[in-house]
């Protein structure tokens, strides 16, 4: 049971300008990952599938936007990213991921 709960963990890449060029520069990958979980297992997951070696990983809850269509007002759900500083050596294909 505690490997199905490491495979839900990572939700998916988080592509942007800013996270291709953290991944060029500093090997950095910026993952989605759901709001309940703790960088172990945010660790355990990276490392099982993988296959790499984790030097430092930060959290960070992003807040939902507020959006509104002329007087309803409604907000976008708060979600959880993860930068994963991997250890110099290691790389991961984002583009395997993805699909």
């Amino acid at each position: 049971m505690y490997i199905e709960r490491l495979l839900k963990v990572i939700k998916a890449p988080h592509v942007s300008e800013k996270s291709s060029i953290a991944l060029d520069k500093n090997n950095v990958i910026v993952l989605k990952v759901v709001n309940y979980v703790t960088k172990q297992d945010i660790r355990h997951a990276v490392c099982m599938l993988f296959s790499v070696k984790i030097k430092k990983i930060n959290v960070l809850m992003v807040s939902g936007k507020s959006k509104g269509q002329r007087y309803n007002l409604g907000y976008r759900c708060n979600w959880k990213k993860a930068y994963v500083i991997l250890k110099r050596g290691y790389t991961v294909d984002l583009m395997n991921m993805e699909q």
